[in-house]
């Protein structure tokens, strides 16, 4: 067994991808309508996910006020996503041209290299690697 997918509260579709796909670099695995939200309003299927995983993120645009509540405080301010990358350096460097959120300075750990970051959200992310 495997996790297929995790989902992520987001203001909006398209920003999302962009931050997901043209920032970090993921893949674009599915956008596709879906059926609409119990309000009637239209939404879609968006999955991304690192090149090469099986588990992907779901993003899923917040419907409601308390799901708008919650976008980018999933996890109570907590880091609560893990991105762990081959060339860390390489990574921080095009993310920081990019314009990631970085909270302080990559430092070194027991596992590795890391530093956290914020998504487009404003969830905390740990950028992990070498």
């Amino acid at each position: 067994m495997h996790m297929q997918l995790i989902s992520l509260l987001v203001a909006e579709y398209d920003p999302a991808i962009e931050f997901f796909v043209g920032t970090l670099g993921f893949e674009l695995a599915e956008d596709s309508p879906s059926t609409t939200t119990e309000g009637g309003r239209p939404k879609r299927w968006v999955v991304v996910r690192p090149p090469g995983a099986e588990t992907g993120i779901l993003l899923a645009q917040a419907d409601g006020e308390r799901q708008a509540a919650a976008v980018g405080d999933q996890h109570g301010g907590r880091v609560g996503f893990f991105l762990r990358v081959d060339d860390f350096d390489a990574h921080y460097s095009r993310m920081t041209e990019a314009g990631v959120e970085f909270l302080g300075e990559p430092r070194s750990e027991p596992y590795g290299r890391v530093v956290v970051f914020r998504d487009i959200a404003g969830n905390k992310w740990d950028l992990l690697g070498t």
